[in-house]
């Protein structure tokens, strides 16, 4: 029986077949690069905000401690959006007529809350608590970035779970003195590995298994 089809067909079959799974694989590793994108995880990227309240001012210029705000992070999962009277406490008094600072005038006469747009969100099936980190010893900045030095505070770290599994796999790396905390421009020490082992100790931080466990942040 005579040929139907051409030698040169296998090739092209094999070719076709070898061509779809490399441009399959180049576009799952092109899905996952741009889920990883600052496109996506809104890294790097300032928000526009109803105030321009600027942390590089209150914080870094005139050195306000991060408790003055955010007064729940030592005992509440969550830090705690400051209510509009914690403005009034010094803005009744300093640029009071300032005209950028209406809204925030506004929001005290009228007792409604400033539409603040959030720049650290987690998924809601991902379980955070900073009150656990800051009592343990990880600093704001470890998280935040140096938002001392921040106009406009922006999201510093990814936020995915790699970025969080990382943390929880060396601990000890993250771990600073607890008067430290609240200190922005703290820098690890050289034997930050054997500080680190001996605050993981002395603070009794679970074992890698524990803080790996996929129940730990999904509950």
């Amino acid at each position: 029986m005579a040929q139907i089809f051409h030698r040169s067909t296998n090739f092209i079959a094999r070719f076709s077949l070898f061509s779809a799974i490399f441009l399959g694989g180049l576009a799952l590793t092109g899905i996952l690069a741009l889920a990883r994108s600052p496109y996506f995880t809104r890294q790097n990227i300032a928000r526009e905000q109803p105030v321009q309240f600027s942390h590089k001012h209150h914080a870094g210029d005139d050195g306000i401690d991060c408790r003055y705000c955010h007064t729940s992070v030592e005992s509440s999962a969550t830090a705690g959006i400051p209510p509009t009277k914690t403005c009034m406490n010094c803005h009744s008094v300093l640029f009071n007529n300032a005209g950028y600072l209406e809204p925030v005038r506004e929001s005290y006469r009228t007792d409604t809350s400033i539409p603040w747009v959030k720049v650290h969100r987690l998924g809601e099936f991902a379980y955070f608590n900073h009150s656990i980190h800051v009592s343990k010893g990880v600093g704001c900045s470890t998280c935040h970035g140096p938002v001392n030095q921040m106009p406009l505070v922006f999201q510093a770290n990814t936020l995915l779970m790699q970025w969080c599994i990382d943390c929880h796999r060396n601990p000890e790396a993250a771990l600073r003195p607890l008067d430290q905390v609240y200190n922005m421009d703290w820098k690890a020490p050289a034997d930050q590995a054997k500080i680190g082992h001996d605050f993981a100790v002395q603070r009794k931080i679970r074992t890698t298994v524990e803080l790996t466990s996929c129940s730990t942040c999904h509950r």
